[in-house]
């Protein structure tokens, strides 16, 4: 299912190498906690070409085996580019994660996540904390390489703490020497959590730094327009699109035809009309379809339209549904239910233009980093409690999703 209306492109020249991968469309979907399940990711990949990441997986339940990791990992024989994404803190932990996802073939590519900036993980050290102890950075980054073998490892990472403790250029260059396949940078810092303004010259910077491996730029991508923009000005190889396709999986299928118009692959007027304006009607084929998968993967249809709820803001953005609608939509305990809701909307109401555009989440403001004890007075990890610290393991997982 897709608005789009151009043919795939029958061989295209890769665009963007991450170790053995090639990709036709330099576009990563970002991990992001309790959205990029299998579900969502096979959603989008039918609006367009990419590669989709997991969810963010606690190393230690994956290496406990818990029920929970286990079906996290799982991915749908249609995703024939297994992603994976790692949190950990400790450097024995995550290497053993790797191992058992490389050992039994369950992922072609595991990312590592030093984004996460929610106080449950960083006041333990964990997330986007983490680079600042650059020697415990350097050992969970240079084992996980190792373990992986010839599956290549990436991360994903934020520019540091806050405007005064950035960690970018130094975990860059040390990811870089452990040998990572690429280098994903979220152009914000812990504090500024979403709020503002990515700073994509940080990602210009970072790529004129670093030259052997691609860097991947992350941040305020809510159009195509946005990504081919970010990849001129900074130089990047690539975008990883978080917030930005949110209720608009279909945002897959814009990125494919700008990037193929930027290639010269088609023209621009040809990628103009593929842009996706869909109507409501559309809007609500797709929300049934991510319900449908939502079922497949939960293997329980009440559980799956508990978990499409949150997605009911992000789908109808900008569509003058009332609130009646948009709460009946959110309080949906069934297919049939859903299909009831439905048959009561207007499916030719046109696309709202800007009013469906733009920031998608909630953006917040500027935080304060929740910290261990003592942790901003050295960059080495000699003085920190390894106990504390291995509790971050268990802390859950957040959002990265830029």
């Amino acid at each position: 299912m897709s608005p789009h209306t151009l043919s795939p492109e029958s061989s295209p020249a890769p665009r963007l190498r991450i170790g053995p991968l090639e990709l036709d469309v330099p576009v990563v979907l970002a991990p992001m906690a309790g959205i990029t399940n299998t579900a969502f990711r096979r959603l989008c990949r039918e609006q367009g070409s990419g590669l989709y990441v997991s969810e963010m997986i606690t190393s230690r339940a994956l290496v406990e085996r818990t029920p929970t990791s286990l079906r996290l990992i799982k991915h749908h024989e249609s995703e024939t580019t297994r992603s994976i994404q790692l949190y950990g803190v400790d450097p024995k932990t995550v290497s053993e994660a790797v191992k058992f996802l490389v050992g039994e073939n369950l992922a072609d590519h595991v990312d590592l996540n030093f984004g996460c900036p929610v106080p449950k993980v960083t006041r333990r050290g964990g997330g986007s904390a983490l680079p600042w102890k650059s020697d415990l950075f350097d050992a969970i980054v240079t084992g996980a390489v190792q373990a992986a073998g010839d599956v290549p490892l990436t991360i994903k990472m934020r520019k540091g703490i806050d405007a005064e403790h950035l960690t970018f250029l130094d975990a860059a260059r040390a990811a870089e020497q452990a040998g990572v396949a690429a280098i994903a940078l979220h152009g914000r810092t812990a504090n500024e959590h979403y709020s503002g303004q990515a700073d994509w010259n940080s990602i210009a910077e970072l790529k004129q730094a670093i030259t052997s491996v691609p860097i991947l730029g992350n941040g305020d991508i809510w159009s195509a327009e946005d990504a081919v923009r970010m990849v001129r000005e900074t130089g990047c190889d690539g975008v990883v699109v978080g917030r930005g396709c949110l209720g608009r999986p279909w945002l897959f299928g814009d990125l494919d035809a700008a990037f193929r118009a930027e290639y010269g692959q088609i023209s621009q007027e040809e990628a103009e009309q593929a842009i996706a304006k869909p109507p409501l009607g559309f809007v609500m084929q797709t929300m049934r379809r991510h319900t449908e998968l939502l079922v497949e993967f939960f293997e329980d249809e009440a559980h799956a339209c508990r978990d499409i709820r949150k997605h009911v803001a992000w789908y109808f953005k900008g569509y003058g549904l009332g609130g009646e609608l948009r709460r009946s939509l959110s309080a949906v305990e069934s297919l049939a239910q859903m299909d009831e809701i439905f048959g009561t909307m207007d499916g030719t109401m046109p696309y709202p233009g800007e009013g469906a555009e733009g920031q998608r989440g909630r953006a917040g403001s500027p935080k304060k980093v929740h910290l261990p004890n003592g942790w901003l007075d050295s960059r080495t990890s000699d003085s920190i409690d390894r106990a504390a610290l291995a509790e971050a393991e268990m802390s859950g997982h957040g959002v990265d999703g830029g």
